[in-house]
C-alpha cells in the first residue's frame, strides 16, 4: 500500500537531508532521519530502523562509486572483523542487563561520547601518526557493541576515524563501508526473520531515487568548509548523539 502524500513528501524531505549530511561527512544518516522521521510521527522506530538501512545501502552504493581506491582495506578488514561479532555480543549483552542497568550503561556511553566530541570539536587537530590495527580493531568492536546494543555503532568509528591524520574522502569513505556493511547485515537478519513488511519495502523502494539524487548532490557540491571546519562539525554532531543517548535513558530512569 502506497503512503499518503502527506508522508511522502516531508519524508523525503526528511530523507534528502540525512543522505547529503551523510554523503559528505561519511556518517549521520541514521540519527538525522530517525530524529526528525520520529519526532513527526512519519514511521515507526522499528520501520525506520529497516528503512534507513535499505537508503543507507543506496546511498553507500552511490557515494563510494570511484571513491574505492581512497580505502585502504587492511584498516578496513580490521575494523569489520571487530564489528560484525560483537554486534552480536551487543544484541546478547542487552537481553542478559536488566532495563535499569541498560538505562545505566546508555547513560554512561552519553557522557563518554559528548566528552570525546567537546574535547576534539574544540581542537580538531588529527593524530600525527596512524593509529595501529590493534586500535582500530578495538573501536570496531567497541562500535558493534555499541550498535547491538543502541542502535548506533556509529560514535566510537566517527571519533576514531576523524581524529586520523587522513583526507576527509578517505575518512568518508572508510565510515560510509563499515555502515554499509552494518546496514546490510541487519537487513539480511530483518529479513530471516520475516521482519520486512510490504509498506516498509514500497517505502524504501519509493526513497531510493531520492537518496541516489541526494548522494549525487553531496559528491557534487559539498559545502565549502575547511578540513578542520568539517571535523569540528563531525566532533559537534557526537555531542548531539551523545545528548541524544543521555536524554531518553535519563527519562526511562526518573
Amino acid at each position: 500500500m502506497i503512503p499518503e502524500l502527506s508522508i511522502l513528501i516531508p519524508f523525503a524531505c526528511v530523507v534528502i537531508v540525512g543522505v547529503y549530511f551523510n554523503t559528505v561527512t561519511g556518517f549521520g544518516l541514521a540519527m538525522i532521519i530517525m530524529a526528525l522521521a520520529n519526532g513527526m510521527g512519519l514511521a515507526s522506530v522499528a520501520d525506520l530502523a529497516t528503512i534507513i538501512c535499505l537508503v543507507q545501502l543506496v546511498n553507500s552504493a552511490v557515494a563510494l562509486k570511484g571513491n574505492m581506491y581512497h580505502l585502504d582495506w587492511r584498516i578496513a578488514r580490521v575494523v569489520i572483523l571487530g564489528v560484525l561479532p560483537s554486534s552480536i555480543l551487543g544484541v546478547l549483552l542487552l537481553d542478559y542487563l536488566s532495563a535499569a542497568a541498560a538505562d545505566v550503561v546508555q547513560m554512561l556511553l552519553g557522557v563518554v561520547v559528548i566528552y570525546g566530541g567537546m574535547n576534539f570539536a574544540w581542537r580538531p587537530t588529527p593524530l600525527k601518526q596512524l593509529s595501529r590495527p590493534a586500535s582500530f580493531f578495538s573501536f570496531g568492536i567497541l562500535g558493534g557493541v555499541i550498535g547491538g546494543m543502541f542502535g548506533i555503532p556509529g560514535p566510537p568509528l566517527i571519533f576514531q576515524f576523524y581524529r586520523q591524520p587522513m583526507s576527509l574522502p578517505q575518512i568518508r569513505s572508510y565510515l560510509i563501508l563499515l555502515f554499509a556493511v552494518m546496514s546490510g547485515t541487519r537487513t539480511l537478519f530483518v529479513g530471516w526473520q520475516g521482519q520486512l513488511s510490504s509498506g516498509v519495502l514500497i517505502m524504501s523502494a519509493l526513497f531510493i531515487p531520492v537518496a541516489a539524487i541526494a548522494t549525487m548532490a553531496g559528491r557534487r557540491y559539498p559545502p565549502p568548509f575547511s578540513q578542520e571546519t568539517m571535523r569540528r562539525i563531525a566532533f559537534v554532531m557526537l555531542v548531539l548523539m551523545g545528548i541524544g543517548l543521555i536524554i531518553p535513558a535519563a527519562l526511562n530512569i526518573v
